[in-house]
């Protein structure tokens, strides 16, 4: 096999980076796209019959702060053996109601698919640490003893989206309550429905063995300024946004401590040396993961040129549907408007956009639309969330990498190769450092959906925590013993 020499290696990243430092990197567009008006999908979004959530749920900021940071007092007096019980409560209460979370965040948002929003909740529910990732370190010597622990922070202020409502209420949820905090929730305004009952459930759940009320609290109507007023709030500790490049900057200037999870455009590679079939049935499972409106998944495909053909092949076997020239220009008048995504069509179904550009007879069961373009086209640029993925190729590998760090637009969020070249693999990982790599697989197995370990949808790359769990909901505390307290 061959394998990619260091020099050049050294060489893609310089380059790569100097290019991406030069001021011409297209924007994303994520949650900080602008509304617009044009090209909107025929079929009407039914309104959604979503129970009123009350519990916790408040119309004032100022008064949702003040009540957590009432809950919070007693969450830090709570024993450890009551949070653990308000958590398991949590996770059961979602996989209860999983359906109707599911239904009516399909219902009231308009993006994603019911099928596999249950699987997010599901995942989330199952797989987000709680209190047992809180793990205490202990050392022991001639000069006594040292123990550090996990305290909490106090009062968070948690920021969700529009894409991934509930799941990232309860993954923020179990790891903030687990840590001995309360949180704030300030939630995409067009989720805000089931995101309050979402936080009622909850609530019911933690009261329901003898947790504090309120330890979770929201604003039923969430806003712009609702958010600005949270983040400048004397009670609120910490600013975590799940969120766009605009919403992230927010935070990051708020003079708070803030963990920010912004913006991606994952590539996937294939390089010369994978296995094309496996290939092929991994990127449309992870490009087409609720309309691919999931941060992590793949946005576009950049395919060595020697294997592109195959590949090619492979995918039009999947439930996809690629687009020849004329149909390419098609969807560039309805998924984009002039320099910006339309975001009309963010979360849509396949079959919807490609009923939109005049391709009839696909239903729910068309997963992708997909079209070979280049590197510079919009499709590649912009992070389209939406079930339209490109392909463009490269001469080899190592170009194929080069290409990817430059198509991610420098956001290290999620990248995705698939190759039997060690080497490759490796080179990627380091070029890219984003937040998830996944190696021949769909690129959800990086939240342990498939894959190891556990999940979050917190996943904080502009600030640097990656997968959040329990542990960055807290600030270590230590407390040191002179006295000899060996027993050893």
């Amino acid at each position: 096999m061959a394998t990619i020499d260091e020099r050049k290696i050294e060489e893609i990243v310089s380059k790569v980076l100097e290019r991406l430092g030069g001021g011409g990197r297209p924007s994303s567009t994520g949650e900080a796209q602008r509304l617009t008006t044009a090209h909107v999908p025929e079929t009407p979004r039914p309104r959604a019959n979503i129970p009123r959530g009350t519990n916790g749920v408040y119309a004032d900021p100022d008064a949702a702060a003040k009540a957590a940071r009432k809950a919070f007092e007693a969450n830090e007096r709570t024993s450890v053996a009551t949070r653990i019980k308000m958590v398991e409560a949590m996770r059961k209460a979602v996989l209860a109601n999983n359906d109707a979370l599911s239904r009516y965040a399909v219902e009231e948002t308009g993006l994603g698919r019911y099928e596999d929003k249950l699987n997010k909740n599901r995942l989330v529910a199952e797989k987000t640490p709680g209190c047992e990732i809180l793990r205490p370190q202990a050392y022991t010597g001639d000069d006594g003893l040292m123990l550090t622990e996990r305290a909490p922070y106090g009062v968070m202020l948690a920021i969700t989206p529009t894409t991934n409502p509930t799941e990232t209420i309860l993954c923020n949820a179990i790891g903030m309550v687990a840590a001995g905090n309360a949180v704030v929730f300030n939630v995409h305004p067009s989720a805000a429905q089931t995101c309050s009952w979402c936080v009622h459930i909850l609530n019911e759940a933690i009261q329901s063995v003898g947790g504090p009320r309120d330890v979770l609290t929201s604003v039923e109507k969430p806003t712009v300024e609702s958010a600005n007023a949270l983040m400048k709030h004397p009670l609120v500790r910490i600013v975590v946004v799940t969120g766009g490049p605009a919403v992230v900057k927010a935070a990051m200037n708020s003079g708070k401590k803030s963990i920010c999870a912004g913006p991606g455009n994952p590539p996937a590679v294939v390089d010369e040396t994978a296995n094309l079939k496996k290939a092929a049935d991994a990127i449309v499972r992870g490009a087409s993961l609720d309309n691919n409106i999931v941060c992590i998944a793949e946005k576009e495909v950049i395919a060595v040129d020697a294997i592109a053909n195959g590949l090619i092949e492979e995918l039009k076997r999947q439930p996809v549907l690629w687009l020849n020239d004329r149909q390419i220009r098609d969807a560039e008048r309805v998924v984009l408007d002039g320099d910006h995504v339309n975001k009309d069509w963010v979360g849509k179904d396949a079959g919807l956009i490609a009923k939109a550009i005049g391709v009839s007879g696909h239903g729910h069961d068309l997963r992708l639309l997909m079209c070979e373009v280049t590197e510079d086209h919009p499709f590649v640029q912009h992070e389209l969330l939406m079930p339209v993925i490109p392909l463009f190729r490269t001469n080899n590998a190592p170009d194929a990498i080069a290409a990817a760090l430059r198509v991610e637009h420098g956001f290290h969020h999620t990248a995705t190769m698939h190759s039997t070249n060690i080497d490759n693999m490796a080179a990627m990982a380091r070029v890219c450092n984003c937040s998830i790599f996944v190696k021949n697989d769909a690129s959800y197995a990086g939240l342990a959906l498939g894959g190891e370990g556990y999940t979050s949808f917190t996943i904080a790359s502009p600030t640097g925590e990656g997968l959040t769990t329990a542990i960055h909901f807290t600030r270590e505390r230590r407390c040191t013993l002179k006295d000899s307290f060996r027993f050893v």
